[in-house]
């Protein structure tokens, strides 16, 4: 007798969309195309523009074959799924020649062209570390870079929400000519997140460009802003205060030896601020910037800081000393201050009583991380106002620097402190401390 009944399916084949989705989104590209093969439901469902709304596309500097394969891959995505796309970004990793950022340029022009016509959902945009003022960036093709982005700029305008440029190393002009264009429809623009760190070349001194002004005075709705000091003057900040007081929340702000600092900016300009702008809190990142002369015409008392991280990148300079700012200038954040980072090459001074001082007094300080040379017995301390509830500390990562090749006694000793404080590291806090020999 023959069996009529169909042949048993497996219960893939009873899967509801919404459930295929949901694993496809964790395919890469390759296992995508394998599974839209599998049957007509499966490539339907790999169709959905839930799939491909975030992006990264990455152009490495390589061999030709695969630079050609990841060129026409991010064509062939941008015509087939850029309809679809909210949130784009796009990395250029490692370029080593001028053809190779020449194919870029091209490629870009045809991928941001196509964007611009088909897509209607973009919000955020990402295209870091450009650096355009490489060699490699023939003027021509720079030229024609920058603007096939003005033009795609001005056609997102109206929906973009989130861009991030940093690291394009630009001039002042070219500079404001992109963030113009997120302004030029109605010449004003209601973007809510930009990153122009290292945005313009270094040495310029931003703060004192009316063009700049100008440009700044058209955002409207700005929560979150990153840039370095050099953009920073009074003016900037009763630009800030005048037209997005009222949705500022974070000021990230880079201050490099290379970039300019030396403007003098009033306590009064960030006191006005703050207090049109009562969500603001400012982190500030240090580079190489340690003498306290240069710190104290920074870190004024009236700035809301809620992050400070101070690096002086294994440099070491015996014009500057860190005990003065750890006495005089950061304890005026004590209210305020959730987290330290310090990155010192401080050889030719001890600072551990200062810092746990300071730790002490920051009654909100919450993330500690800390590479300098430090004794051993300070991690102790530090753990034993711990356990006693006289810091909230929750993340504590110490590189405690040591001028001996051989570490093993400080280790011994570390693995004491861990094991009389096991309980509360276990229980209550992110912990790593380790010693770094440099010799």
């Amino acid at each position: 007798m023959e069996d009529d009944s169909e042949p048993e399916q497996s219960s893939w084949a009873y899967l509801p969309d919404v459930c295929l989705r949901h694993v496809f989104h964790w395919l890469d590209d390759r296992d995508r195309s394998r599974a839209a093969l599998v049957c007509r439901k499966w490539s339907c469902a790999m169709d959905s523009g839930s799939l491909w709304r975030c992006r990264t596309i990455t152009f490495y500097g390589q061999s030709s074959r695969a630079r050609t394969l990841e060129f026409q891959s991010a064509l062939w995505y941008t015509k087939k799924f850029g309809k679809y796309l909210k949130h784009l970004e796009i990395k250029l990793s490692n370029p080593y020649n001028t053809p190779f950022i020449k194919k870029f340029q091209v490629i870009m022009r045809g991928l941001l062209s196509h964007l611009g016509k088909c897509n209607s959902h973009l919000v955020s945009l990402s295209i870091k570390y450009l650096e355009l003022d490489c060699l490699i960036w023939k003027n021509v093709v720079r030229a024609q870079f920058i603007k096939n982005l003005a033009a795609f700029l001005k056609r997102m305008s109206n929906q973009l929400d989130y861009l991030n440029l940093k690291g394009a190393r630009i001039t002042l002009e070219e500079g404001c000519e992109l963030l113009n264009s997120l302004s030029s429809l109605t010449n004003r623009s209601f973007i809510s997140e930009i990153n122009i760190e290292d945005f313009f070349s270094l040495h310029l001194s931003v703060y004192s460009s009316a063009l700049f002004h100008q440009t700044m005075s058209k955002f409207h709705r700005l929560t979150i802003l990153t840039f370095n000091y050099n953009c920073i003057s009074d003016e900037l900040l009763d630009i800030l205060r005048e037209h997005s007081s009222h949705s500022l929340c974070t000021l990230n702000i880079k201050c490099h030896i290379h970039d300019p600092h030396g403007q003098v900016v009033s306590g009064m300009s960030w006191a006005n601020l703050a207090k049109r702008a009562p969500k603001l809190n400012v982190n500030f990142f240090f580079e190489r910037v340690m003498k306290h002369d240069h710190l104290a015409r920074i870190l004024l008392v009236e700035i809301p800081v809620r992050s400070i991280s101070l690096r002086s990148c294994y440099f070491s300079d015996p014009d500057w000393t860190m005990r003065p700012t750890l006495t005089n200038l950061l304890p005026a954040y004590w209210h305020g201050l959730q987290k330290l980072t310090l990155e010192l090459n401080n050889d030719h001074e001890l600072l551990d009583n200062e810092l746990l001082q300071l730790i002490l007094s920051c009654k909100r300080l919450l993330f500690l991380k800390v590479w300098a040379f430090l004794s051993v017995s300070f991690m102790e301390r530090l753990l034993q106002n711990r356990a006693e509830r006289k810091c909230i500390l929750t993340t504590i990562k110490v590189r405690i620097y040591t001028a001996q090749d051989d570490s093993t006694e400080e280790e011994r000793l570390l693995a004491d402190i861990y094991r009389k404080f096991k309980y509360l590291i276990d229980s209550e806090l992110n912990y790593f401390v380790i010693t770094y020999p440099m010799v």
